[in-house]
């Protein structure tokens, strides 16, 4: 297609689709996605892709659904990507609503709003016949999302190994651009004592005063301090006890430390370590669990570089303002801790992530699907 044809068809095909977005982000909203749970959206998305004309979409394994693009005899892939999961348990619809300016939903932002974005832009792809000359994958991919730990993007590079040269995911705000990653580890601790009458049994230990000293502890801890980067650690739920007069025996925590820096997780791991042998040593059973294990980047700042002279100006004339770049913990860190130039951007505003009062802004989205095309159609060479 030509520089010509394409800025008239692209701002016609936003004018005439804008409509048809925020009915279809509605249905999906509809349809609950907690990680490892993705199944109903995943064949929402590959039937809605299959009907605007997508040929060949896929859903595989790990619950990515996948159209291949022009991959057949290329080593040189791009892959666009959005996660469909979403940090909610729930397996009921998620409450919805909307005003003028908002849509209010959790999870509407992150990821799935993004997810749509993804798919107007393969229908784009789809209707102007555009060929990438070394291939495209989309993937609306599975279990970003806390214990999903990356499983959909680990599955992608796996089945492609050695074939795909940059990554982009769509997970953020307009103006935010992520260009490096946190790891992590997170766990599940387990406490188990012997437990009894909380009057005929007084003094035995109980498994919650157990976990609570631990995270007593853990939140003692003192981060690594190493010049420009950036370490944290956080207990995100806890359980455990029968009742009010029983001592417990048996409580429950996740935890996580994160860092953009390897020798700081190393760091953290073994600080973490101390707290619970430290409450083995009270004679109680402590069951540690590793849960999530997220890399770090280990790529040169030059590929990275690379890639953000391509797409950060692409980004910049769209939205009239700087690109903001990042840490932060995306789909982007599996590519980045093989080597592989990956970029996370966004394509809406959105706040209250991770909060059930979690909201889009809407007239970012038209704004979100320009600057989606225009990066797709740059990295994927189809505009002449």
């Amino acid at each position: 297609m030509d520089r010509k044809s394409f800025e008239a068809d692209l701002k016609q095909y936003i004018a005439d689709n804008t409509k048809d977005m925020f009915a279809v982000l509605k249905e999906l909203c509809g349809i609950p996605a907690p990680s490892h749970h993705e199944h109903k959206r995943a064949e929402y998305c590959r039937n809605w892709l299959t009907k605007a004309g997508a040929k060949g979409v896929y859903i595989d394994e790990a619950l990515n659904v996948i159209y291949p693009l022009n991959c057949e005899h290329s080593d040189e892939l791009t892959v666009f990507a959005a996660h469909t999961d979403t940090v909610f348990p729930d397996l009921e619809p998620l409450p919805y609503s909307e005003d003028e300016e908002n849509i209010y939903c959790p999870g509407v932002g992150d990821d799935t709003i993004s997810v749509v974005v993804l798919m107007f832009m393969v229908k784009f792809f789809a209707e102007k016949n555009l060929v990438p000359e070394k291939g495209v994958l989309f993937v609306c991919n599975s279990c970003e999302e806390g214990l999903g730990d990356l499983k959909g993007t680990r599955r992608l590079f796996r089945d492609f190994e050695g074939r795909i040269k940059q990554f982009i995911s769509f997970d953020s705000n307009l103006q935010y651009v992520s260009d490096d990653c946190a790891g992590s580890h997170r766990y599940e601790v387990e406490v188990l004592t012997e437990g009894g009458h909380s009057f005929q049994a007084f003094g035995k230990p109980n498994a919650n005063a157990v976990l609570g000293e631990m995270i007593a502890n853990i939140y003692q801890l003192t981060v690594p301090q190493k010049e420009g980067t950036k370490t944290t650690y956080n207990v995100g739920t806890i359980s455990g006890g029968t009742s009010v007069n029983t001592i417990a025996q048996n409580a429950k925590m996740l935890c996580e430390y994160r860092s953009d820096n390897k020798d700081c997780l190393a760091e953290m791991k073994a600080k973490f370590e101390a707290v619970f042998e430290a409450a083995r040593s009270e004679g109680v059973t402590v069951n540690v669990t590793q849960v999530g294990n997220r890399p770090c980047s280990d790529i040169e700042p030059e590929k990275i570089e690379a890639l953000k002279a391509v797409i950060g100006p692409v980004i910049e004339n769209v939205i009239g303002m700087p690109v903001i770049y990042k840490c932060s913990s995306t789909d982007c860190n599996i590519p980045l801790s093989l080597g592989i130039s990956a970029l996370n951007i966004g394509v809406n505003n959105h706040f209250g992530t991770h909060t059930r009062q979690e909201y889009l802004v809407k007239n970012t989205v038209p704004v979100g699907l320009e600057v989606a095309i225009r990066v797709s159609t740059t990295l994927g060479e189809v505009i002449k």
